[in-house]
C-alpha cells in the first residue's frame, strides 16, 4: 500500500525558513514524481513544485515559489523534501504532497502527479 507521510510544517515568521518532508512507503522509490500542493483557506489547491525520478530528477516550480523554494529528493530514505526560504503570509496554507508512481513522468507543470496523496501538513507565516 503505497503511503505519503508529509511532516515540517509550523509556525514562522515572514522571511522565515522550513523544511517539509513527504515520507513514502509501500513502492520502490526508482520511478515516481512527487509533487507538493498547497490550499489555503477558500482558495483552490495549487500545485508548488514537482520532482520526477526520470531524467535525472527533473524539477518543476510554480512562478509563485520559484527561487524561493527548492525540492529535493533522497532515495536511501524515500524522503522528497520542499525546502521553504523567504517564506511570505501568502504561503500560509496546508501543504500536501502526492505521488503518481511512473518511469517516464515529467514534472512541467501541465500535469502533476496526484495518484496518492498524503494527509497534510499546516504551514503557518506570521506577518
Amino acid at each position: 500500500e503505497v503511503q505519503l507521510v508529509e511532516s515540517g510544517g509550523g509556525l514562522v515568521q515572514a522571511g522565515g525558513s522550513l523544511r517539509l518532508s513527504c515520507a513514502a512507503s509501500g513502492f520502490t522509490f526508482d520511478d515516481y514524481a512527487i509533487g507538493w500542493f498547497r490550499q489555503a483557506p477558500g482558495k483552490e489547491r495549487e500545485g508548488v513544485s514537482c520532482i520526477s525520478s526520470s531524467y535525472g530528477g527533473n524539477t518543476y516550480y510554480a512562478d509563485s515559489v520559484k527561487g524561493r523554494f527548492t525540492i529535493s529528493s533522497d532515495n536511501a530514505k524515500t524522503t522528497v523534501y520542499l525546502q521553504m526560504n523567504s517564506l511570505k503570509p501568502e504561503d500560509t496554507a496546508v501543504y500536501y504532497c502526492a505521488a503518481t508512481l511512473s518511469q517516464y513522468y515529467v514534472c512541467s507543470g501541465y500535469g502533476w502527479p496526484q495518484d496518492y496523496w498524503g494527509q497534510g501538513t499546516q504551514v503557518t507565516v506570521s506577518s
